[in-house]
């Protein structure tokens, strides 16, 4: 099967115009031309693409297959010149970190601005993942650079320390809890289970890690509301709306920090390390070597 993109560019044009003659005008195709290629991807593939009538043409059950991966590769192919452009325009570097949602939003900023900063020819994508859907993506190249916790397998990955993250609960002093826990500086997950909580909105990797192991204890998070930030959960906590569990650096540095009391949790999934994960540090280009750099020696 040896179609060109031409042939998938035409094949495209056809079937969305509906016509012969105005698919081969739009990729400035003659009419004998395009029907010529047009015969000789069926002759290929021993089944019709088209149905002609007396309206036009329309794709058969095979030629809507042949369109949609003629869509797709010409798609890609019109990314894959768009991103080369960026090259030919300066860009010398392009980077795909994966993170959890404590690194995105607790210690990435600061470090990313300053490494772009200082290297303007250098783009970031920057996508928020669970930690176990990260290092698969980072093994199956799919990704540069990850962060992760430590509770997941990176067997195989050069892993490198990133960040101590530890989980707190934080809760209003005049919370009914407050009072009940008095002055105690640990408490079990289990123990607080049946409390409202404040939590993050959307597909947070960080909330659907706190869900796993309530689930884990057998037990479903009820949450009064869920919001968009950290500093939005800590103002909730602060107000008595709920309790959550968060990062202790999201606590610390909240203006609300003076209204929240934050308690460490006994559970040893709390106690977590955020990891630097790649195939192969060698392997990354200079300026990805350099991003991982920045990030392990923050």
């Amino acid at each position: 099967m040896r179609f060109d993109l031409t042939d998938l560019k035409l094949f495209l044009r056809v079937a969305e115009s509906g016509s012969i003659t105005a698919g081969a005008e739009t990729v400035h195709l003659a009419l004998a031309s395009a029907s010529a290629r047009i015969r000789g991807m069926e002759e290929m593939l021993g089944v019709p693409l088209l149905k002609r009538n007396r309206r036009g043409v329309e794709p058969t059950d095979a030629g809507r297959t042949l369109l949609h991966h003629a869509r797709a590769i010409t798609q890609q192919m019109e990314k894959m010149r768009a991103d080369m452009g960026e090259y030919a325009s300066g860009l010398k570097g392009h980077i795909h970190l994966l993170c959890n949602t404590s690194a995105l939003t607790e210690f990435l900023p600061d470090i990313l601005a300053e490494f772009m900063a200082s290297h303007p020819q250098v783009n970031v994508d920057l996508e928020e993942r669970p930690s176990h859907e990260i290092v698969q993506a980072i093994r199956d190249e799919l990704g540069d650079i990850g962060i992760v916790t430590d509770a997941v397998d990176s067997s195989g990955l050069e892993t490198r320390l990133f960040r101590e993250d530890r989980l707190v609960l934080a809760l209003s002093p005049l919370h009914p809890l407050a009072r009940s826990l008095k002055r105690r500086a640990v408490v079990p997950f289990a123990e607080v289970l049946e409390n409202d909580f404040i939590g993050l909105a959307g597909d947070s990797a960080l909330q659907q890690y706190i869900s796993e192991h309530a689930s884990r204890l057998g037990q479903r998070l009820h949450y009064r509301v869920l919001v968009r930030s950290f500093d939005a959960i800590c103002r909730m906590v602060a107000s008595g709306a709920g309790i959550a569990v968060v990062p202790e650096s999201a606590v610390l540095r909240s203006r609300d920090a003076n209204a929240i009391r934050h308690i460490h949790l006994s559970d040893a999934w709390s106690r977590r390390k955020l990891l630097l994960c790649m195939r192969r540090y060698a392997d990354l280009p200079g300026y990805a070597r350099e991003l991982a750099d920045a990030l392990a020696n923050s």
